[in-house]
C-alpha cells in the first residue's frame, strides 16, 4: 500500500473521542476517509482548528457564494499551488456540486478558458490574484468584483477561502498527502 504521508498516520482506536466521530460520520456519508482527515489527525489540535475554519468557510449558508463557487475556488488555487491532493479532492467535490464532469479540470488548468460565468471568471481572477500577488489587491480588484454583485462579505470569503486553502496546500505538499483514489473517478459519470 502506498504511504499517503511522510508522517506518521495515527490509528482511529487511538485517537480522540471527538476526533475519531468526526472520521466515522464524513466515513459514513462519503464511503470512505479522505486522507486529509488521518493525516491531520497526526496533530489532534490542529487537527481541530484546522477543520474548524474549514467548516466556517465551506459549510457557510451566508451570502453569494453557492458550494460549487467555493469549490471552485479551492480547485483553481490549488492548481496554482500545485497541490495534487487538493485539486483532485475538491475537483472531485466541484464536479458533484456543479454536476459538471468538465469544469474542474478546467478550471485547474486554466479558469480563463473554462465554460463558467463571467460572474465565477471575475470571482476566480481575484483568487487567483490573492494566492499568486495578494500585496497587490486594490480597489480596481474590489470594483470588477462588485460589477458582478459580490459584496464585502463575498470579496472576504473568496480571500479566506484562498488564504486557508494555501495553507492546506503547503501542508499537503509538505507531508506528500496522497489523494484518494475514490477522487479521481467522483463526479465523472452520471449516476
Amino acid at each position: 500500500m502506498t504511504a499517503i504521508s511522510r508522517f506518521p498516520v495515527p490509528a482511529l482506536a487511538d485517537l480522540p473521542d471527538d476526533i475519531r466521530e468526526k472520521i466515522l460520520a464524513v466515513q459514513e456519508k462519503a464511503g470512505f476517509v479522505p486522507n486529509v482527515f488521518l493525516t491531520l489527525a497526526h496533530r489532534p489540535d490542529e487537527f481541530r482548528a484546522f477543520f474548524a475554519y474549514h467548516d466556517a468557510l465551506m459549510l457557510k449558508t451566508t451570502g453569494s457564494l453557492s458550494k460549487a463557487d467555493r469549490e471552485m475556488i479551492v480547485t483553481a488555487t490549488s492548481a496554482k499551488n500545485n497541490c495534487l491532493y487538493c485539486v483532485v479532492a475538491h475537483g472531485a467535490i466541484l464536479r458533484i456540486y456543479s454536476k459538471n464532469a468538465l469544469v474542474a479540470d478546467q478550471v485547474a488548468v486554466n479558469h480563463l478558458k473554462a465554460d463558467i460565468t463571467p460572474r465565477q471568471s471575475a470571482m476566480l481572477d481575484f483568487a487567483i490574484k490573492v494566492c499568486l500577488d495578494s500585496q497587490n489587491v486594490n480597489d480596481e480588484d474590489y470594483a470588477a468584483l462588485r460589477n458582478h454583485g459580490f459584496d464585502d462579505e463575498d470579496i472576504w470569503d473568496i480571500a479566506a477561502i484562498t488564504a486557508f486553502f494555501g495553507l492546506s496546500n503547503r501542508m499537503a505538499n509538505v507531508i506528500s498527502m496522497r489523494p484518494n483514489d475514490e477522487f479521481f473517478l467522483m463526479g465523472r459519470t452520471p449516476r
